[in-house]
């Protein structure tokens, strides 16, 4: 039996008859899902080693001048803009989240970052790496010249119907440039607070504290761990007309229709710091900055906090109680971290179970006494574990969602904060009033089969950690 978005095409069917010397059986697919299992099973790893391979005949021309191949005009055609569009579209093909280019010593090494895993394909064709990095420098706008100092630029491409947003920074290596390009797909939608992956319980909870009138919300986590995502969420619950929001941010991840959004430039001093002033000026209701980087935005944030504004920001921590400590870190009084913080949240992306090949699972009892879990007493385990297929690419594996810890800020935890308390006797505060570490929410979430035991304990660390 043969899959044909045309089983009435008997043109076809009479050569594959011939080609398979046997009679064939015609079953109709639709089209979309033809080409969309096609796209899964047949990515584009040898389409770019061909391409790559053309390139390095012609850079190994005694005349070739690279900067003309990269630079052309004509550039529809060129062997560098074809590869790198085949890396495009097997990017966002992937649903990748970050490319890296890696020039070593005898190849070229090509890592896509798909739900936070690296995914690499190497290149023999070393020299491609050069003209890879001077045509994506000319695409920022940045010096192709210089190959001394690191870079930062951006650009946008359409690929497969899909407008993408890259950041590119730069940064010279032993063999040449290393580049990453961090992608931004203006496509796709907001996530829901309730597609986030919060237990119904802490997702209440969260969204009762950002309908408060004033206040400050700080959303905590790595690089990665889908802070801003998070704050997206909350912005579109609180979107309504009767509510003024401006955010400051860099970059701008996703365009929301009656919110004003300014895009930070450090070129012409237009810092977070800088931006929050003037917006301040603008009357809002609802304030978002995409991250406190140091003492001055830390500042004015809290400051705005406490003149009736609801402030929204990120910061670089590893848990919810650890933000108190790196507020008072960059200079801010604990009294003004005390009066105008309401919620501490810490974040990690896991990734789920691919739903086409999950299948039941035993997890090892160390992994479950690691969870905080009692192997004999779990109450209606579902563990699961993906095998691997042609949809997650034999990873097992496809999307993420968020393990979550919010400490909510009390009147008791307060007066600690203000008496310097440490983070750990913080932490114990939390608990008290009912957070859930990030470890915890994942062995919940294991449990249930949203992800595995062994996913949870590579994002998360434990008590005694």
């Amino acid at each position: 039996m043969i899959g044909m978005a045309d089983p009435t095409d008997l043109m076809v069917i009479d050569d594959l008859q011939r080609i398979l010397k046997k009679p064939v059986l015609p079953a109709f697919v639709q089209e979309d899902e033809l080409l969309s299992i096609l796209d899964n099973v047949y990515r584009r790893q040898e389409q770019m080693a061909s391409i790559a391979g053309e390139l390095a005949g012609e850079l190994q021309s005694s005349d070739f001048d690279i900067n003309a191949i990269v630079s052309s005009s004509d550039t529809s055609e060129a062997p560098v803009v074809r590869l790198l569009q085949s890396l495009f579209e097997d990017a966002v093909q992937v649903k990748a989240s970050d490319v890296h280019i890696e020039p070593e010593e005898s190849q070229l090494r090509i890592r896509l970052r798909v739900d936070g895993e690296l995914q690499e394909q190497i290149m023999k064709e070393k020299r491609v790496a050069s003209a890879l990095v001077s045509r994506l420098k000319i695409m920022s706008g940045l010096d192709i010249s210089e190959k001394r100092l690191p870079q930062d630029g951006r650009f946008n491409i359409r690929v497969r119907n899909r407008n993408i947003d890259v950041r590119l920074s730069t940064m010279p290596v032993q063999f040449g440039e290393s580049v990453v390009m961090r992608l931004l797909d203006q496509s796709g939608g907001i996530l829901s607070m309730a597609s986030l992956g919060m237990k119904d319980q802490i997702r209440k909870r969260f969204e009762y504290l950002i309908t408060r009138p004033h206040g400050l919300i700080l959303v905590t986590g790595p690089t990665g761990s889908g802070k801003t995502t998070t704050l997206y969420a909350a912005l579109t619950q609180l979107n309504q007309a009767e509510k003024k929001i401006i955010t400051a941010e860099d970059p701008i991840e996703y365009r929301l229709p009656r919110i004003n959004q300014v895009q930070v430039n450090t070129a012409v001093d237009l810092t977070f710091a800088n931006a929050l002033r003037s917006m301040l000026r603008q009357a809002p209701n609802v304030v978002m900055l995409g991250e406190i980087r140091d003492y001055e935005t830390a500042s004015i944030a809290i400051n705005a906090s406490l003149t009736g504004h609801l402030v929204f920001s990120t910061l670089h921590t590893n848990d919810a109680p650890s933000a108190v400590t790196r507020l008072t870190d960059i200079g801010v009084k604990p009294f003004l971290i005390a009066s105008a913080t309401r919620c501490l949240m810490a974040q990690r992306l896991v990734r789920k179970i691919c739903p086409k090949c999950e299948t039941p699972t035993e997890p090892e009892k160390s992994e479950l006494l690691a969870l905080g879990l009692d192997p004999d007493n779990i109450k209606d385990p579902n563990f699961l574990a993906g095998k691997g297929c042609d949809k997650c690419n034999g990873t097992g594996h496809k999307g993420r969602f968020g393990l979550f810890e919010v400490f909510v800020v009390d009147d008791e935890s307060r007066k600690m904060i203000v008496n310097k308390v440490t983070t750990t006797d913080l932490r114990r505060r939390a608990r008290e009033v009912g957070m859930r570490t990030l470890r915890e929410d994942g062995a919940r979430k294991a449990v249930a089969g949203m992800t595995t035991a062994n996913e949870v304990l590579r994002v998360t660390v434990g008590d005694e950690n």
